[in-house]
Order: structure tokens, then C-alpha cells, then sequence
């Protein structure tokens, strides 16, 4: 037994953007087999585009979670999505329904998936990933408690879901100890020091954004880097050191390229004490170098920039790992708790809307991906099931002039502090022409 909407035609094909080999994406429309009583049928809605996928599709076979068999047998693309459940096979009608908003956490870590224990979708396989109008949830996603349900309004919060579980894993899996005791004390210190290098990037932003409002624990200063200053004067509209004195942690901004003495002016804002909790956003030898430098007795550096080099390397203090108890730490994706853990903060008002720059369709993810390094902004986010060039918020008001739709999304985003929202998903999503 299958349940399915009775709204919605049968869904036989999808369009999708697969992986063939290194630098080789294609957008194609091709049939969908009928589900399995164990698998589920979902339609896409939204899809933010990830680093990581640009480095599966310039990597090819050569990521670690892309198969072998690509050429042959070539995985969907992108893994920050959300969408709306079709139908549901025998197996799952007691947890899900058609028309149920979803999110998926893509790090499954299930050993039977086509590349074993690093098997995801938007990696991985075949019929799943969020650059697709319609995809097949296969059984190892709910069988890990992997398919989550979104209560939330809107789509692309969920698709931020998974960025934002990133940022979360971070920060719980940083750990410090007590002189005297080899039990890991796990998290960031509450009322610590916590500088995030290199940091407003979207994860940077993220990050900045969780650290403001998160209930448990918070840094008493919070420092972010960066050498670019429209990125720190965009980061300090958004989220404010305003703001993050409401919530009780003291917030600067530092471009470090304006410091005669980076270091010092980092370890003056701490008297000179150090950091106990220091966040590597970019994967550059120096920046890791300088969280390095800068760490407090006992303090936890956490590379958070996976690098596309396998050899990449920087020097660290190996003295201070000894005598000052220093640590160093590297996260990759969330966890599921983490996913619900950020599902849970935007259910409660936490709006990721500032991390989005650019929108476009299903048309524009190939050149996006393969060119995403050199595209300025942050957050690129697609709908799948429309024909739109990719488009900054900021160029709303110029496309306007000659484009209704374009015209209408900049007086949307106008009233929303010049961010992405709900208001103007709804209005894209009614009005923006079809792939």
C-alpha cells in the first residue's frame, strides 16, 4: 500500500543535475521507477548550493562520496534541500503523509549505501539529491531517523537546515578539560572567549547568527575576522554588536589586513588571556596558523574548512599542545540531533534569511557549482522547479526596471530589511515561469 496525495498527477520522470565525472554535471529529465513500499517519492522544492558540492563535481570519483561508477550510473547533486513528501510507501505511512513538509540530514553514515559508510544523497545516488524537481527517498534515510519533518513556514529555512547543523556540530564537538582529570568536557566554554577566523562567509554567518541566539550557552566575546570589508560591514548590519549585547555577548568585528599586529590586537580584546574557542573558516595556512597563536590556556581550535587538497598542511605549536593544553578539532557536516537542533531554533523564530545572496532555477546550478568559488555573496539558493538566471537581491531593483517579477521581488525584499523571506518565496514560487 502506497499512500499518495490525491492532488498531484502521477509523477513518473524528474528533472535532475547529475554528477558524470570531474567537471562534468548535467541537467536531464529522465524516467523515475516506481517506489518501493520502503521508500518514499518527494518533490523538491528548494536547494541551497554548498562548497562541498563544488568540490564533489570538480573531484569526480575522486571525492570520497561520490561512487566509482559515476559515468554509468551518475548520483543527483546537491544535498541542502527540502520539499514536500508525494507518496509514501506501506513501511512509512505510520510516521509520514504526503504533503509533509520535509528536511534530510545527508551524512548517513550507512555502511550499505553505493560508496559504504560515506554514502549520502546529493553524493551518492541515483534518484535522491536537491537539485531535482522529484526524487525517491531511499529506505537507509529513514530507516537512520534521516528524514525530518519540517513544521515551519516556507522552504528554504529547511533547506538551511543542514548548513546550519554544520555550524552546531562545531560548536558541541569543540571540548576542553580539567587539570587533573582526562574526561573531555565537551562544548564551547559558557562565558569564554570565542573568535571565528576568516568568518563572514555563509558558514561564518551561520555560525555568527546561532552563536547570538543560542539558550544553552554562550561566549561572554564573541570576535569574527575577516579581510574583506563590504563582507564584515554586510555581517555587522545583520547581526549586529547591538544585538549580540542584548543576548549578552560583546561582539566585534576585526579586518585583520588593517592590524599593524593581528595577534595583538586579537589578544588585546581578551587582555591578552586568549581564546578559549577559536573557529577556522577558511582552509588557509596563515588564518590557521593565526587561531593558533591566539589560543587561550586549554583553548580549542576547530578547523572548520574542509580543504580540496589532501595534503594540505600548516604549522602548528607543538609546545603549547604540551605545556598549555591546546587542542585542535575538525567537524564535517552535523549530526541528525544537530538538524533537529537547527530545525527546532527556526521553528522558534531563528531566520537564516540573511546567509541567501543569490536565487535562481533549476537552469542555473551547473554553472553555478563549477563556478561557485568565483561567484561573490553568500548562500546561492535554487528552486528546482523553475526557469530563473541566477540573480543577487541586490540586483533586484535594476532587473526590475524592464521585469515585473523582478520589479515585485525588490519591494518584497525592500520590506524585509533587503533580505530573502517567506513573502518573497511565496510570491517566486507562484509567479516565476516553469523549467
Amino acid at each position: 500500500m502506497i499512500q499518495s496525495t490525491p492532488l498531484c498527477k502521477k509523477i513518473t520522470k524528474t528533472k535532475a543535475v547529475r554528477l558524470y565525472g570531474k567537471n562534468d554535471l548535467r541537467l536531464e529529465e529522465f524516467e523515475l521507477p516506481a517506489i518501493a513500499d520502503d521508500e518514499i517519492l518527494a518533490k523538491v522544492v528548494s536547494d541551497s548550493i554548498c562548497m562541498s558540492s563544488y568540490k564533489a563535481a570538480t573531484q569526480g570519483t575522486a571525492h570520497k562520496r561520490v561512487p566509482n561508477d559515476a559515468s554509468e550510473n551518475p548520483p543527483i547533486v546537491g544535498h541542502e534541500f527540502a520539499g514536500e513528501l508525494v507518496e509514501v510507501g506501506a513501511k512509512w505511512t505510520n510516521q509520514f503523509q504526503a504533503g509533509q513538509k520535509f528536511s534530510i540530514q545527508p551524512a548517513l553514515n550507512y555502511e550499505e549505501g553505493p560508496v559504504g559508510i560515506l554514502s549520502a544523497p546529493g553524493y551518492s545516488y541515483k534518484f535522491i539529491g536537491g537539485n531535482a524537481t522529484y526524487v525517491i527517498i531511499p529506505r537507509e534515510v529513514m530507516e537512520q531517523n534521516c528524514l525530518l519533518a519540517y513544521n515551519g513556514e516556507g522552504f528554504y529555512p529547511a533547506s538551511l537546515a543542514e548548513p546550519l547543523s554544520c555550524v552546531i556540530g562545531a560548536m558541541h564537538a569543540n571540548y576542553h578539560t580539567k587539570q587533573g582529570s582526562y574526561v573531555h568536557q565537551m562544548e564551547i566554554v559558557d562565558g569564554g572567549n570565542m573568535a571565528i577566523l576568516a568568518g563572514v562567509g555563509p558558514m561564518g554567518l551561520a555560525a555568527i547568527n546561532y552563536t547570538i541566539h543560542r539558550e544553552d550557552r554562550k561566549p561572554k566575546r564573541l570576535v569574527v575576522t575577516d579581510i574583506d570589508d563590504s563582507r564584515l560591514q554586510r555581517a555587522a548590519q545583520l547581526y549586529s554588536p547591538e544585538l549580540a549585547a542584548k543576548n549578552g555577548i560583546e561582539l566585534h568585528y576585526i579586518n585583520t589586513m588593517e592590524c599593524e599586529d593581528a595577534k595583538a590586537t586579537l589578544m588585546g580584546l581578551t587582555d591578552n588571556k586568549g581564546y578559549n574557542d577559536v573557529f577556522v573558516y577558511a582552509p588557509v595556512a596563515p588564518v590557521i596558523e593565526q587561531a593558533d597563536s591566539i589560543l587561550a590556556f586549554d583553548g580549542c581550535l576547530n578547523f572548520f574548512a574542509g580543504p580540496a587538497d589532501p595534503e594540505f598542511k600548516a604549522s602548528l605549536n607543538f609546545y603549547n599542545v604540551h605545556y598549555q593544553f591546546t587542542h585542535i578539532v575538525g567537524t564535517s557536516g552535523g549530526n541528525t540531533d544537530d538538524m533537529l537542533e537547527a530545525l527546532d531554533y527556526m521553528a522558534k523564530g531563528l531566520d537564516p534569511a540573511g546567509l541567501v545572496t543569490h536565487i535562481g532555477g533549476l537552469n542555473t546550478v551547473i554553472d553555478t557549482t563549477l563556478n561557485l568559488p568565483k561567484i561573490p555573496g553568500g548562500k546561492k539558493l535554487v528552486y528546482t522547479h523553475i526557469d530563473l538566471p541566477l540573480t543577487s537581491l541586490s540586483e533586484f531593483a535594476e532587473k526590475g526596471k524592464s521585469d515585473p517579477l523582478f520589479a515585485t521581488l525588490h519591494e518584497i525584499t525592500n520590506r524585509h530589511n533587503g533580505l530573502w523571506s517567506v513573502e518573497a518565496e511565496d510570491f517566486l514560487l507562484a509567479n516565476a515561469p516553469s523549467i
